[in-house]
């Protein structure tokens, strides 16, 4: 009705009222909004704990949450600590509980580096992953956003994070009463904040088809789809990481520095680029020196975009013509898996360009069984 909720207790706010009970009932709405006292001393308590407490209705509220989840952003959002900190963006690091002291190192590291390319982590403040992300952050002087499903009374106390709120390093945050104890469902529903405060995921470890880091990345990947999410690409995946691949998710690149690492958060986030481009285009490498000074390949002598035009064109253009440079360069006849599996893409990506190459004539298509090989010309390959 566009209209906030101090508008209900307004010496007009009758008609507001009775439109109301439409969804709720006359007097349940009438002994809430008598509340009043009640709610201050509520205020008071928090207020006195430095946590302070925004509705959607206010201007305070992050921009991220309502622009992404819209009228799925938590009516009431309570927090500690710089909030300027949650508009951010940043990478949002989640995982299991339980894990190894090699993932928990893994982890620290990723959170480091995120600190050193001066960018926020965002994570859930859970034992295991969570906390090891935040930490390698926190310890390099890195900015840090916390999103809780439970205690953030308790937590906002904790006499190792003091200093870091009242510093502006870090900023506690939950949808749930800051008293609240942990919930299952809240842990679950507190993900989808995680990743719509962020620019892109990283999961670093989740189990199979349970549990709250599971639940989150499938919801992302399949429903909502904020920002690219990433599973860890070295060591050992487990089925848990592997079936999120299979959902669209991306082998994380592993950036060393600071200039790589934003690179991969610079990636087109957009739906002109399907998830599986967008780690193609930060891992394609230039055509050499010599060849791209004339737009062309050693071999054929085949156009590519211009570096000059480059920039007109659209992502997943650049992005057909690196692929076309190197499937010219078949010496083999390959399947459609074998392609995708050397681009590192789905295999119904692989199809279409494959397809596309076929119809402009840069390869042919071999039957029984069907492969792909460049086009024969003047009784050669090129």
């Amino acid at each position: 009705k566009q209209q906030e909720p101090a508008d209900l207790l307004a010496l007009d706010a009758r008609g507001l009222l009775a439109e109301c009970q439409q969804l709720i009932g006359g007097d349940r709405l009438k002994s809430l909004l008598a509340r009043g006292f009640l709610l201050s001393q509520a205020v008071e308590r928090w207020h006195a704990r430095a946590i302070w407490v925004v509705s959607r209705a206010d201007a305070e509220y992050p921009k991220r949450l309502k622009a992404r989840l819209k009228e799925d952003a938590p009516p009431v959002l309570y927090g500690c600590g710089d909030a300027a900190l949650l508009d951010t963006g940043g990478l949002a690091v989640v995982g299991s509980r339980d894990v190894d002291d090699q993932l928990v190192e893994y982890t620290e590291g990723v959170g480091r580096l995120v600190a050193r390319a001066k960018h926020t982590l965002v994570s859930g403040g859970a034992r295991g992953i969570d906390q090891a992300a935040m930490r390698g952050a926190l310890e390099t002087g890195g900015k840090v956003a916390g999103v809780l499903a439970d205690n953030l009374e308790r937590t906002a106390l904790n006499r190792e994070h003091r200093n870091l709120l009242i510093d502006g390093q870090l900023v506690l945050i939950s949808p749930y009463d800051p008293s609240a104890g942990f919930n299952v469902g809240n842990a679950m529903q507190r993900n989808k904040l995680i990743y719509a405060l962020a620019d892109a995921a990283l999961v670093v470890r989740s189990d199979y088809e349970k549990g709250g880091t599971w639940a989150g990345a499938v919801e992302q990947l399949e429903k909502l789809h904020f920002v690219p999410v990433y599973i860890r690409s070295n060591g050992e995946a487990g089925k848990g990481l592997e079936a999120l691949r299979q959902k669209g998710a991306l082998p994380w690149p592993n950036p060393e520095t600071a200039e790589a690492f934003d690179q991969v958060l610079a990636l087109p986030q957009t739906s002109e680029i399907s998830n599986q481009e967008q780690l193609f285009l930060s891992t394609a490498k230039e055509p050499a020196p010599e060849y791209a000074a004339h737009n062309e390949t050693p071999e054929t002598g085949a156009q590519i975009i211009p570096r000059a035009a480059s920039a007109l064109a659209t992502p997943a253009e650049e992005l057909f013509a690196k692929v076309r440079v190197l499937l010219e360069k078949l010496d083999t006849p390959k399947t459609d898996a074998e392609v995708a599996a050397e681009l590192n893409v789905s295999k119904g990506q692989a199809k279409e360009w494959l397809q596309r190459l076929v119809k402009e004539g840069v390869l042919e298509k071999i039957s029984k069984p069907v492969r792909y090989c460049p086009t024969k010309v003047s009784g050669r390959l090129f």
